[in-house]
This record gives structure tokens, C-alpha cells and sequence, in this order.
């Protein structure tokens, strides 16, 4: 009988004890595939990646350790310093006219005088979910060196043709246009969002007073929204750094520096998976991360700094 008692006890505890432990380890189950993808897919290439940028690896054969040879070799590469340079210039023409123009739509769309509001933002937005390969190939199209639109406008009125794809000034201008049209939707609903925040009460006292729209847009709008418009920059600067695709469709061979279309990725993309130096590929991609990280910190300091010192 003591026996059966005891047997019956233990099972009950046995079963306590597993239900606790089945509670607590529930919600890591969940989130566990989080984890694994993470480790799998983020944290292992980023490990793998710095392990490369310190040797020699063409893919296939043993990793050979170089120290800091592949460094050396970075600071001395002319093509790295001119992607670099074709990165900013294309950063430079997209982001500063795309953020501007953003900022006046948003504003203009935000007056009460206009009605349709929902209509606008969906078809500035509409641009940011199209597919950047599908907009870069109807770029192509329009500005073809032989059959484009452009050309054939300019035959029609007797002008010469203007090769747009194998100039580097009119490469880096096509690049930034596919990153305008693309990114001003998305960038202007962030404004209009900013906007919402403003209290109408700044406005009708400032027309109360007989202020026009432009002294609205420049004493009101711009200085309130100047926390949102430093964190459109640094996105538009970490994006525009990172700028491949269109590129990489507008020429997709044989670009160089010199071209203009070579960006920094672009240039990773040929080191690391054509020329099948990985070992580089991954030196110059730590020193994209870098560059991104002293533009961040940039940004970081003017946002926590100047602006808390200007509400002080």
C-alpha cells in the first residue's frame, strides 16, 4: 500500500516538474527559430566575413592567413578610392534634391486646401514597393545609347545622340534618378508623418499674423521638423552608400571606375564573386562599414548635441 502511495507521489511530482519546465521553455521555443536564422544567416557571415578580410581565399581551397596585407592593399587601390568617390557623387545628386523635394511635397500635401490627400501618398508611394530591378531596366530603356527615348527625341530635333550609359557624368545621373523616384515617396510620407505632429495651433497663428506659405515652410515646418529630417539623411546616406542594383543593371559588364557606374558594392560584387577574392572582397566591405560608421557618428553628434543644445 505505501508502496502505491509513494509511486503515485512521485509521478505527481514528476508531472509538477515537467510542467514547470514546460512552461518555462515554451516562449524560448517560440522565439528560438529567430535565433537560429539570426545565427545562421547574420551573425556568421558578419564573424566569417571579418575572418576573410585578414586572408586569402579564392572560394574553394584552404583560407590562408596574410595579416594585414589585404589592408595594405586597400589603402593603395586606386579603384577602391574612385568607387568611393562615384558613391558619394551619386549620393550627393539623389539624396539632397530627393530629400528636398520630399519635404516641399509632404508640406504641400499637408495644407488644408488640399483635398485627395490619400491619393498622393499612395501614388508617391507607390514607386518605393516596385521591384529596383523593374525600374532600373525602364531607366535603361529611356536613356539606351542606341534606342532610348531620350535619343530619339533629340534626333527628332536634330540634336546629336549623347551615349548616356558610357558617360560617367550621365551614369552617376541615371543612378540617382532611379534612387529619386524610387525613395521620394517613402521619404515624403515620413515628413507628412513628422507634420501631423505639428500643432495646427503654430499655423493658424502664424496666418493669423499674415504669414505666407513659404514663411510657414521655412519658420515653422523645417526647424520642427529637424529631428526627422537628420534621421532621413543618415538613412539616405547608409542606403546610398549601398547602392548596387542599379548599377549593376545599367552595366552589367565590364564597368569600371573610370565609368562612373563602379559604386563600392559594385566593386565588392566584382572582387569577392567574380574575380573569386573573397579574402578582399571582405577587407573592402569592412571598410564600407567604416566609412558608414564615421558618417553615422556624424550624424549621431548632430542629433544628440546640436539639437539638444539648440531646445537648451
Amino acid at each position: 500500500m505505501d508502496d502505491t502511495i509513494n509511486d503515485v507521489q512521485e509521478k505527481k511530482s514528476f508531472k509538477d516538474k515537467y510542467s514547470k519546465i514546460s512552461e518555462k521553455a515554451t516562449p524560448y521555443i517560440f522565439i528560438a527559430p529567430f535565433y537560429i536564422l539570426f545565427l545562421i544567416f547574420g551573425l556568421f557571415p558578419i564573424v566569417f566575413s571579418a575572418i576573410l578580410a585578414f586572408s586569402k581565399w579564392d572560394g574553394i581551397g584552404e583560407v590562408q592567413f596574410t595579416g594585414l596585407e589585404n589592408f595594405k592593399t586597400l589603402l593603395a587601390d586606386t579603384d577602391f578610392w574612385l568607387s568611393i568617390k562615384n558613391t558619394l557623387i551619386i549620393w550627393v545628386i539623389q539624396t539632397v534634391p530627393m530629400l528636398v523635394i520630399a519635404l516641399v511635397l509632404a508640406f504641400l500635401i499637408n495644407l488644408s486646401i488640399v483635398k485627395r490627400k490619400e491619393f498622393y501618398k499612395t501614388t508617391f508611394f507607390l514607386p518605393y514597393v516596385t521591384s529596383v530591378v523593374a525600374v532600373t531596366i525602364l531607366f535603361g530603356l529611356i536613356f539606351s545609347n542606341q534606342s532610348g527615348l531620350i535619343n530619339a527625341v533629340l534626333e527628332l530635333l536634330g540634336k546629336e545622340p549623347i551615349a548616356f550609359i558610357d558617360s560617367p557624368f550621365w551614369i552617376r545621373i541615371i543612378i540617382a534618378l532611379v534612387g529619386i523616384w524610387q525613395y521620394l515617396g517613402y521619404n515624403m510620407i515620413i515628413y507628412y508623418s513628422g507634420l501631423q505632429k505639428i500643432p495646427a495651433d503654430y499655423y493658424e497663428a502664424a496666418i493669423i499674423d499674415g504669414a505666407s506659405n513659404y514663411q510657414l515652410f521655412t519658420k515653422i515646418t523645417v526647424p520642427l521638423l529637424k529631428p526627422i529630417i537628420l534621421f532621413t539623411v543618415m538613412m539616405s546616406t547608409i542606403g546610398g552608400l549601398q547602392v548596387f542594383a542599379e548599377a549593376q543593371v545599367l552595366v552589367p559588364t565590364n564597368a569600371t571606375a573610370e565609368g562612373g557606374a563602379l559604386t563600392i558594392v559594385y566593386y565588392i560584387y566584382q572582387t569577392a564573386f567574380l574575380q573569386s577574392r573573397y579574402g578582399y572582397g571582405s577587407t573592402i566591405t569592412w571598410g564600407l562599414v567604416v566609412i558608414i560608421l564615421i558618417i553615422s557618428l556624424i550624424n549621431w553628434y548632430l542629433t544628440s548635441y546640436r539639437i539638444k543644445g539648440e531646445d537648451d
